[in-house]
């Protein structure tokens, strides 16, 4: 691939993401391995970017934001498997900012194609893309990435330093290498004698690292088992250090009011009332909004709330109905993308039964249990900013510009946070607080979202629209012809992040539904891009978690029309197409023992996706009770290729799936005079214990490659949902939220 240093065009085009304005890296500038950030301590060693070993122990670097996925547990454990120490021998921290931590699989992932039927050349190609993720400062968590990125890379970490540590030792006892075993951060020699790593690891960082080949998976270990979260301890006692809980001395607390109609500038406001109450001591202007610092939080919310503020109005449709309006003129246009086209969907079969439908599914908020805050204290030459993030060097980076600085005149400390989503990937709430920061030198300011400012300033996930038309025959699918229009969170994310145009097909709009796994003749899908400015970001499963939802639940119509089971219509077209994408769907028939008819007052319903590269079929089952309809049980049948830690994928999948359930039945965010009406969790509820269904998880490993599983739970919940219900009342849900049109438990 040397010819990724050779970019002749100032277009460069990822897929959907174009790097644009002339950026063309040399084949050695990609290649070279990036610095190494660590300083250990007088007497330790780094032996590598994830790899500390001095007084302190030993010290394993996990990199992606830990938002309850249990993602520093198993890539920490990568690591461990390899060096040969038990995992209640180390501790485990983010690490800094730093070049050396990019995300080497986020970029693979914009590659056009379908992926299940990515070849051995395409897997090569993704991961020599990656590299660059290096040189763009991808040190990025999102997209379901972090184990496809560490899989290899964290085991060939760990290998390289338990190899680096026995030459060290062979250097000091006069012997071959390969005569020296290791065991519990012990090198240990034939004749018995043992030496610790913490002994070996200032000699080691001085010798060239050593590769060394990857223990074959029958040989783990670690890996493969259910391991202990090495979170779990800190967040039960209460211990664990968010970025809402980041106490400095002297720290002051800000609270912040920003124009509620999206897009609008503010006029004027008058903050005299709040300057008037005791306890606070500035109102600081951030252009389109203001921040009031005081001597606690609740005193600067109540202050913020206190400033006279004239607002513009924004540039958006004034509400919801003309929001969708704009997304519907979508179509019109031309279609961005066609991203499959296969045989000849314009043109009806003979003998085809012909089946339309139009979908709908709203915007949504992001909605994490943490409101969205940031620590920042600001020296006139320094700035340090404490927050639970998903981007470090974008967060580090922006802030910078933000305050005049240097990036490297600026150091993040990433957190623990209460839920990202990919809203903690954006950079907005960290450059407030570094601006608030910065008109108070030498105070440390945590500037904290109410929850009202948080649901109001989300980068939502997009609203969406579809239009399908398909045909059945004999009992068969014969053509689909999918129409998508929605708003690009890859559109505006690339301005926000890299300050720079995408352009290309957007992947994004059409995720969950051109790259299905099905065997249709005639199968085409277009995606169209909304004229709008409403703010929208990645949200849970991005483009997927929409057409989940829109995409299944025609499929499912189209198996009514066929006259055909549900699952079975969807098992005989996965059949033909993708392997692995069958046997989630049969292994999930035989865990829910699926029959197809239900008794009375019972549905069931089905769904399915293929999503960061793991089929995922899902069925719900609901009841009617004198209290609503109720979901009573779930079954979930994923294929992940490789089950690092089985019972952290049983949860990732099934809080995928309730994070999934619960957009559907009361997820919405609505528009009225170019302002969000939802405001907190009364306007925007979420499932609760009572009417959460009992989950059953079974983990698939038939896959040739590891693929993600933070993410691929939450697609087909929606329509599973959604079948379910059609099959208990018989009304079709085209349109999300539910609650709108059935009785649902609350």
């Amino acid at each position: 691939m040397a010819s990724i240093g050779k970019i002749a065009r100032r277009s460069f085009l990822i897929g959907s993401a174009a790097i644009v304005g002339g950026v063309a890296f040399g084949t050695y500038y990609v290649a070279r391995p990036a610095p190494n950030p660590l300083t250990p301590g007088a007497g330790g060693g780094a032996l590598n970017p994830f790899v500390l070993i001095d007084a302190n122990g030993i010290t394993l670097i996990a990199p992606r934001a830990e938002m309850g996925q249990g993602v520093q547990t198993t890539w920490a454990a990568l690591i461990a498997e390899e060096l040969d120490v038990e995992m209640d021998q180390i501790r485990v921290l983010h690490g800094p900012a730093a070049q050396a931590y990019y995300n080497s699989a986020l970029l693979g992932e914009a590659l056009p194609g379908k992926g299940y039927d990515k070849t051995s050349f395409g897997h090569t190609l993704a991961e020599t893309l990656g590299r660059v993720g290096k040189v763009m400062n991808m040190q990025v968590t999102g997209g379901s990435t972090s184990m496809v990125d560490g899989y290899s890379r964290m085991r060939a970490a760990g290998a390289s330093a338990r190899e680096t540590l026995k030459q060290a030792a062979a250097d000091l006892l006069g012997v071959a290498r390969a005569d020296l075993r290791t065991e519990k951060a012990m090198v240990i020699a034939a004749d018995g004698r043992e030496i610790a790593y913490a002994d070996l690891a200032e000699a080691a960082a001085g010798l060239d690292p050593i590769d060394a080949p990857l223990r074959d998976p029958a040989q783990w270990r670690i890996l493969g088992k259910p391991v202990d979260r090495v979170d779990m301890v800190d967040k039960v006692t209460g211990t664990a250090r968010f970025g809402i809980d980041v106490r400095l001395e002297g720290m002051r607390f800000a609270a912040l009011r920003m124009n509620p109609h999206l897009g609008g500038r503010m006029i004027r406001f008058d903050d005299s009332p709040a300057r008037a109450m005791p306890g606070v001591d500035r109102v600081v202007n951030l252009g389109n909004g203001i921040a009031v610092v005081a001597s606690n939080t609740w005193l600067a919310m109540q202050a913020a709330e206190a400033v006279e503020i004239d607002w513009e109005m924004g540039t958006n449709p004034p509400d919801t109905e003309a929001v969708f309006d704009r997304i519907a003129a979508g179509f019109d246009g031309g279609a961005n993308s066609t991203l499959r086209d296969d045989g000849d969907a314009a043109t009806l079969p003979e003998g085809a039964t012909e089946i339309t439908a139009e979908y709908r599914v709203p915007y949504l908020a992001h909605a994490t249990m943490e409101p969205m805050n940031a620590t920042a204290l600001y020296s006139g030459i320094k700035l340090e900013v404490w927050c639970g993030n998903q981007a470090p060097l974008f967060t580090r980076k922006s802030c910078a510009a933000a305050v005049g600085l240097a990036p490297e005149a600026v150091e993040v400390h990433t957190t623990y946070m209460g839920g990202g989503f990919g809203r903690r990937g954006e950079l907005d709430f960290s450059v407030y607080a570094a601006q608030v920061a910065a008109e108070m030198p030498g105070t440390p300011v945590q500037l904290t979202w109410s929850r009202e400012e948080d649901m109001t300033h989300d980068f939502y996930r997009p609203g969406a629209l579809a239009r399908f038309r398909g045909a059945v025959k004999d009992g068969k699918a014969v053509l689909l012809d999918g129409q998508i229009a929605a708003q690009s969170p890859t559109q505006q994310a690339m301005g926000r992040w890299l300050g720079l145009p995408a352009a290309g097909p957007d992947k994004g709009t059409v995720d969950g539904a051109f790259n299905q796994p099905y065997a249709i003749p005639n199968f085409r899908v277009r995606g169209y891009l909304a004229d709008l400015t409403i703010p929208v970001g990645f949200w849970r499963s991005v483009g997927a978690s929409m057409n989940g939802f829109l995409f299944d639940s025609f499929i499912d119509e189209m198996a009514h029309a066929a006259g055909r089971d549900p699952l079975a219509f969807r098992l005989e077209l996965a059949r033909a197409e993708y392997a692995p994408a069958a046997t989630v769907l049969e292994t999930v028939r035989e865990m829910s023992d699926w029959t197809g008819e239900t008794p009375e007052g019972v549905g069931r319903g089905v769904g399915f996706c293929y999503s960061f590269g793991t089929p995922t079929a899902t069925v719900i089952e609901v009841r009617d009770t004198k209290d609503g309809i109720a979901m009573s049980r779930a079954w979930i049948a994923a294929d992940v290729g490789v089950a690092l830690d089985p019972r952290n994928l049983e949860a990732q999948l099934s809080g995928g799936m309730v994070y999934g359930l619960s957009a559907a039945c009361f997820g919405e965010i609505t528009f009225a005079e170019g302002a969000v009406e939802q405001q907190n969790f009364p306007d925007y509820d979420a499932l609760r214990i009572h009417n959460t269904p009992t989950t059953e998880v079974r983990i698939l490993q038939n896959q040739e490659h590891i693929s993600g599983a933070g993410e691929p739970g939450t697609p087909p919940s929606m329509p599973a949902l959604a079948n379910a219900l059609f099959d208990l009342t018989g009304k079709r849900a085209r349109s999300l939220p539910l609650m709108h049109d059935f009785d649902l438990l609350v």
